[in-house]
């Protein structure tokens, strides 16, 4: 199965139901321990409800149990390996210097595990915002207008996954026409493409070509072959006798 990158983005309006968005926001950065090539890693709200849903996320990513994956309460598992640890603990330590930690969960000493971050006040343009960590840190970053939302989610190097939680009829046609995303969730976590129905992949450096997932995608594996031959008689050639 092919590695896609990503930064996918989440924008959450003014219109937004909060207990929807806080609920999805979590699920799509956290679940899985946030190693899905479609899990949220930045989550854009505009102005007028930042504060409480910051506050509210923050609480919800809270309550999540971090630990072994084997336990049925266990929400937060570890991540692939040591490598994946270390590369996620810097990443954490290099946006304590650019941005406000909002939450660090503690994790199980022992074992490949990162606790579940947030950060706040994060500069679109900050480490933090563009590049892939591929764990359980998030980026909330405040912004004016639905306009700028959409322009700071289209500034990456990636467009695999992206959602808006929005009860805006225009907002929610604006998503439609200028998110830049292979796949794009209204009202739902950005998390769990279903076969047949959301073929998955995206563009930019996340991905080219058929989706995974969609009638196409086994042409793929084809060789394709083109053979070109003229065909204009040069002359008679003896019948083939074989």
């Amino acid at each position: 199965m092919p590695k896609w990158g990503a930064k996918n983005a989440i924008i959450v309006d003014e219109s937004a139901d909060l207990d929807q968005a806080v609920q999805g926001v979590v699920k799509s950065a956290f679940g899985y321990s946030g190693q899905k090539c479609s899990a949220c890693s930045r989550v854009i709200v505009l102005k007028p409800i930042y504060d409480i849903f910051l506050q509210r996320l923050v609480e919800a990513t809270r309550s999540l149990r971090v630990g072994d994956a084997t336990q049925p309460e266990t929400l937060v598992g570890p991540v692939i390996d040591a490598s994946a640890q270390k590369r996620l603990q810097e990443a954490i330590a290099v946006g304590k210097q650019e941005a406000n930690l909002a939450l660090e969960m503690e994790a199980p000493p022992s074992g490949y595990f990162v606790g579940p971050t947030i950060f706040s006040e994060v500069s679109p343009e900050s480490a933090l915002a563009q590049e892939e960590f591929f764990g359980p840190v998030l980026a909330v970053i405040k912004i004016g207008s639905f306009d700028a939302a959409i322009a700071i989610a289209n500034n990456t190097r990636f467009a695999l996954t992206g959602g808006s939680f929005s009860r805006s009829p225009s907002h929610i046609q604006q998503a439609k026409a200028e998110f830049e995303v292979g796949n794009l969730y209204i009202n739902r976590t950005i998390t769990g493409a279903v076969v047949n129905r959301q073929p998955f992949g995206g563009f930019k450096l996340s991905g080219v070509g058929s989706k995974a997932g969609g009638s196409d995608y086994l042409l793929q594996f084809l060789e394709p072959r083109t053979i070109t031959e003229n065909i204009q008689r040069q002359g008679f050639a003896p019948l083939d006798e074989s």
